[in-house]
């Protein structure tokens, strides 16, 4: 297990707009697993690779952005599914570019296959990668990619 200079890895998990109603909010493309199973899974995947994992998550761009202010004093990466706020905040890409820890986009659904406004990211240029589509594994995966990214020291 790698570890940071305090210890386990530290990924810090945001979940951005609507994504507390995960379960019941349109199934069809947001998939059955609730918000609490969907976090419960990423943390199971982050005690199985050894990572220390925080999930936060409002409805609400400024909390959001203070969320990622203060994963500079206690995260190693940054996993993050800002929900429509991916299609419309300079802000939360500018607090992204700020904190500058190597950060997953993470979404359930398969953005570019859906409506067209759906397929601008405004992080894209900030982020280190993106998953998507892959329903509650997006997250597994970014979670994962995240540790990668820190092993190697790349980012």
């Amino acid at each position: 297990m790698q570890l940071s200079p305090s210890g386990p890895i530290k990924v810090l998990v945001i979940h951005g707009p609507n994504l507390n109603l995960l379960g019941m909010r349109e199934p069809d493309v947001y998939g059955s697993v609730t918000f609490y199973e969907l976090n419960e899974l990423i943390v199971q995947e982050g005690k199985r690779i050894g990572c220390e994992v925080r999930i936060e998550q409002s409805n609400h761009e400024g909390v959001l952005i203070d969320q990622i202010h203060d994963a500079r004093d206690w995260a190693d990466a940054i996993v993050i599914n800002a929900g429509a706020y991916t299609h419309t905040s300079i802000a939360i890409a500018d607090a992204l570019r700020a904190v500058r820890l190597p950060t997953i986009e993470v979404h359930l659904s398969n953005v570019h296959s859906r409506e067209a406004y759906r397929h601008v990211s405004y992080l894209a240029a900030v982020v280190t990668g993106q998953i998507s589509g892959f329903g509650p594994h997006s997250y597994l995966l970014a979670v994962n990619a995240a540790k990668r990214l820190v092993d190697e020291g790349r980012f």
